[in-house]
């Protein structure tokens, strides 16, 4: 068998020799092809010729398969399922519906859409393993930069980051977080300007400079600077500092359920106080693309600003 005539023999051809050879009759198979029968004998013939083997005993009738002919309808049935697999896995790749993504968010998205948003996608995704992780907005652009974060969901503005694209994908303000045995916790007309000379918990500048600043410049309006005593790695970290009386801080107001038993929270008014969060990104993987696509208005887009 030359490799010419192993290439002649197509998945079509196999198709049509396994309806031969489950239904042991040529009219009956080229009725199940939707084809005339004497196409059908010859392409069954041409099969055989392109083999070098018989496939089909064959009397007045199809009497039966050959061992060899045995072989080849099993092997036949095997190849056009890895077949249908491979075109099912491909088109799934392509569209999305499959493979790997990794979604990082800082620690106040969870309290916001971010959580609906995941159920959602895995719901109309099911085949896409997801792997979620919480950061802080620098290191996420990082995650980014290096490959191992898909999309990231950040708070903006930040700077000597061209690359990374944006999506608008949700809005939070900020509010006091006190502990609860402390004594200003009880006031129900708290302002930012009585934490002057608390203990503040915050953030590293480095981890969310923009994030950062807006709390100096809140704390700076209301006539202070605040004393930072300590720092630490992540909203949830910082509010747990709070909760077991380490200090005071200004913290993302859909937060103010967490430890709430420990924590109390105040609002703060002005438009000052409100903050956006976005989706990040560098190059869209094709399951990646769905996900933002699905935390856009329809209409919208992807109309991303740099």
């Amino acid at each position: 068998m030359t490799q010419e005539s192993r290439a002649r023999i197509t998945l079509r051809r196999m198709e049509q020799f396994i309806a031969v050879a489950e239904e042991l009759h040529f009219h009956r198979a080229a009725k199940r092809l939707n084809m005339s029968q004497p196409p059908l004998t010859s392409a069954i013939q041409k099969l055989e010729d392109d083999l070098g083997v018989t496939l089909i005993e064959r009397g007045n009738r199809v009497l039966g398969l050959t061992p060899a002919g045995e072989k080849f309808v099993s092997e036949a049935r095997e190849t056009l399922r890895q077949a249908e697999k491979t075109i099912v896995s491909t088109l799934d790749v392509a569209e999305g519906r499959t493979g790997l993504l990794r979604v990082g968010y800082v620690g106040s998205a969870l309290y916001g859409r971010l959580p609906d948003i995941i159920r959602e996608f895995r719901a109309s995704h099911p085949k896409v393993r997801l792997e979620l992780r919480e950061a802080t907005t620098a290191a996420q652009i990082a995650a980014l930069r290096d490959g191992t974060l898909d999309i990231a969901v950040l708070i903006p503005p930040f700077e000597k980051a061209d690359d990374i694209k944006q999506v608008n994908f949700d809005s939070d303000r900020l509010c006091m977080a006190i502990p609860k045995d402390h004594l200003l916790s009880k006031r129900s007309d708290l302002k930012l300007a009585d934490l002057a000379g608390e203990p503040f918990i915050l953030w590293p500048m480095p981890e969310g400079r923009s994030f950062h600043l807006q709390v100096i410049r809140l704390c700076a309006k209301a006539g202070f600077v605040p004393m930072i005593t300590q720092e630490a790695h992540g909203m949830h970290a910082v509010l747990s500092l709070v909760s077991v009386g380490g200090g005071v801080s200004v913290v993302p107001q859909s937060m103010s359920g967490f430890r709430s038993d420990q924590i109390s929270y105040h609002p703060l008014s002005g438009a000052e106080t409100e903050f956006d969060l976005v989706i990040g990104y560098q190059q869209l993987s094709p399951s990646a693309s769905a996900f933002v696509l699905s935390t856009v208005d329809k209409q919208q887009g992807l109309s991303h600003s740099p």
